[in-house]
């Protein structure tokens, strides 16, 4: 069985925001609304601070609970883990919203463009209705996936079918790939180095990881 996580190497990551930046192209998100964030941290006790860049967005959970609370089953889990939103189905009650515990589901009721009302060119190719008044998040580029399957590519190793926010990092500290392949891009890189995933306490499984050193033996 397929499980499709992304890796963020926190030791890479300088904070350019070009996978933000890489997200909004791809999806032509409103202002304001950002599948892809970076945060920007201080960790450790003065004198010894440092600076780390945290790459979010929906973490993809294997109990996502955005998806327990939809009334209309908008929201759903695939078989390979990703988790989409119909927006037939959706209402925009934004319950999701509430229930994520990683802040990444945003709803946009007016129409809305980089500079005002009028949109630009990658804007108006990319907009779609459907998206306005219910709930939005970062999909892994499942179009993407699907699209380059479909054509024998593999994802996180074929740029065609692989995320647009990990195509875009000049620092390749984004890693995207199935983790229940023990030979994959990412399965590598979680058996050689620590890692973590966000409010693990809570039990959601999210499919998104961090790398913060090597493992030592």
């Amino acid at each position: 069985m397929t499980r499709w996580a992304m890796v963020a190497d926190l030791r890479r990551c300088v904070g350019c925001q070009s996978c933000t930046a890489a997200c909004k192209h791809a999806n032509a998100t409103p202002p304001g609304v950002q599948w892809r964030r970076v945060l920007d941290v201080e960790v450790g006790e003065y004198p010894d601070v440092q600076r780390a860049f945290v790459p979010v967005g929906c973490q993809h959970c294997d109990e996502p609970p955005c998806m327990d609370v939809c009334p209309t089953t908008a929201t759903r889990k695939r078989a390979d883990g990703i988790v989409t939103i119909d927006y037939d189905l959706c209402i925009g009650c934004a319950y999701c919203a509430v229930a994520c515990p990683y802040q990444a589901r945003y709803k946009t009721d007016l129409v809305d463009f980089a500079y005002g009302k009028t949109p630009t060119a990658n804007e108006a190719l990319r907009h779609d209705d459907a998206k306005r008044s219910v709930a939005t998040k970062c999909t892994f580029c499942v179009d993407r996936i699907d699209t380059g399957l479909e054509q024998g590519k593999v994802p996180g190793i074929d740029p065609e079918a692989t995320p647009a926010c990990v195509n875009s990092c000049i620092a390749e500290a984004l890693a995207f790939g199935d983790i229940e392949d023990p030979q994959s891009n990412v399965s590598q890189l979680l058996a050689e180095n620590q890692h973590f995933r966000m409010h693990e306490e809570l039990g959601t499984g999210p499919g998104f990881f961090y790398l913060w050193d090597r493992n030592r033996k």
